[in-house]
């Protein structure tokens, strides 16, 4: 049973929506159908990886529907898949980022296709292939596996535990950002950072440093680097995880 949810939004409930909403749980998805306004869709958010817009016959969403959408899906990582005439997914698509749609439908709806896509999307959601990844980068192991334990859920995360053991994996592998101590003996983070951004291969892999030194000449050395940001180390989980979701929203 595929656990990540979906929504199946309209201006109205038909019987062609209700019979995709069964298609949908027929597949083994938790579907859900609401209409198609700010409060609906809000009410209904919780686990939802993928929201369905069904247009009626003619029916194009207003543009403030279309913009609640977009962020909403930039903020929580939600995809979508939409369902209409030919002109009406044109208006759509045209309207939204076109990395936010995974499949357009023109009607009669192919079910074979849209239950395809639907189950492929949330399966691979579900494996964790669409998470973003971080490679964290410390030589203390406990604060590896704690840092390691908070992001699990949320990010893929790889870990290294020397500057030059970073280097070397990611001679062979890519990442969308690294957590970098900024205090490591014999190559320090400045000193990985350097090779990183000399090296056209990884330079441009955002690098974010964890500092163990909150005070000013400290901060302002590790800001003069040039790093994505940085982090004290005595951060909580909630704040690193805000910080770290808002980068992510703020470099799609």
């Amino acid at each position: 049973m595929i656990r990540s949810r979906m929504i199946f939004t309209a201006e109205k409930e038909n019987f062609l929506t209700r019979v995709l909403v069964k298609k949908a749980k027929d597949a083994g998805v938790d579907c859900r159908f609401v209409g198609c306004s700010v409060n609906d869709i809000n009410s209904a958010l919780e686990d939802v990886v993928l929201i369905v817009l069904f247009l009626d016959d003619n029916t194009q969403p207003g543009k403030d529907i279309l913009f609640y959408l977009k962020d909403l899906m930039e903020e929580k990582d939600v995809r979508m898949i939409v369902i209409g005439d030919h002109n009406d997914v044109k208006f759509v698509t045209d309207n939204m980022p076109g990395d936010l749609i995974i499949s357009t439908f023109t009607r009669p709806v192919d079910n074979e296709m849209y239950v395809k896509a639907i189950t492929g999307y949330i399966s691979m959601h579900e494996s964790g292939e669409f998470k973003k990844s971080i490679l964290i980068v410390d030589d203390d192991p406990n604060y590896l596996a704690l840092v390691r334990e908070w992001l699990r859920g949320t990010y893929k995360v790889f870990m290294a535990n020397s500057g030059l053991q970073a280097i070397k994996w990611l001679g062979k592998n890519r990442v969308d950002l690294i957590l970098l101590d900024h205090e490591m003996p014999v190559t320090s983070g400045p000193q990985v950072l350097e090779m990183l951004r000399s090296d056209e291969e990884t330079k441009s892999i955002p690098v974010m440093f964890l500092t163990g030194k909150g005070d000013k000449d400290s901060v302002m050395s590790v800001v003069s680097l040039k790093p994505e940001g940085y982090f004290l180390k005595n951060i909580q989980k909630d704040e690193l995880l805000q910080k770290l979701s808002d980068y992510f929203v703020m470099h799609k």
